[in-house]
């Protein structure tokens, strides 16, 4: 599990994004802060994996909270979760490391994809030893959102339908099961599995038969 503390001044707020974090596979709350003092004894006590940090607290600011932890050493990501747009505060958090930045308000759907975007990315380095170039891009193909416009011919409903579809079979599927599993075409659900494999969302092998051409295997990679 990714263990998330959640660091936000409104206590609903917190609340939402607590539920939000407790929504998507693979992650746990491991706690919340409503001060940056808090989240930084927060992080020192829980060691937290990832830190949803905002930028407005009532005594420290997010980027003050940000730069400490990083002059502490301190071994965690941060994913910026704010209503500061101005371009200084966003290339301050860029430069400090955030993994990503968003913009209040936001969805569950927004806040999910770049989670299970982190989770891609945390479990590529979780291991030890050396990687190749293409494992460097994979991992950073994985931590860019997916594009807000889908293809032309694609629409967002039956993306999520093909999609959770994907996620949830737990191991690869070809166009024709996962058509199956969701009432398309083959064609039409295939178009879309391509779209998540070119997101960085999902990844394709090929498995070989006795004859003809091999069959396309996908299988999610956006999180668990």
């Amino acid at each position: 599990m990714i263990r998330v503390l959640v660091v936000d001044d409104d206590f609903m707020v917190a609340k939402v994004h607590s539920g939000f974090v407790a929504k998507v596979p693979g992650f746990a709350v491991a706690g919340v802060a409503h001060s940056g003092q808090d989240a930084l004894a927060a992080v020192d006590r829980l060691r937290p994996d990832l830190v949803l940090l905002d930028i407005y607290l009532p005594d420290l600011s997010g980027l003050e909270v940000l730069r400490r932890l990083r002059e502490g050493g301190a071994v965690v990501d941060v994913l910026a979760v704010t209503a500061a747009r101005d371009v200084t505060t966003i290339r301050t958090a860029l430069r400090s490391g955030v993994v990503h930045y968003l913009i209040k308000p936001f969805t569950f759907e927004t806040l999910r994809d770049r989670l299970e975007r982190y989770a891609v990315a945390h479990h590529r380095l979780s291991g030890s030893g050396e990687v190749v170039q293409d494992d460097v891009d994979r991992l950073f193909v994985a931590l860019r959102p997916v594009p807000p416009e889908l293809p032309k011919g694609l629409t967002a409903p039956t993306a999520e339908l093909v999609a959770g579809a994907l996620r949830g079979a737990g191991t690869d599927l070809s166009a024709s099961e996962c058509a199956e599993r969701v009432g398309l075409s083959r064609v039409s659900t295939r178009r879309y599995l391509e779209h998540f494999v070119g997101a960085g969302k999902a990844a394709v092998t090929l498995r070989y038969g006795s004859a003809g051409r091999p069959e396309r295997r996908y299988r999610w990679t956006g999180g668990a």
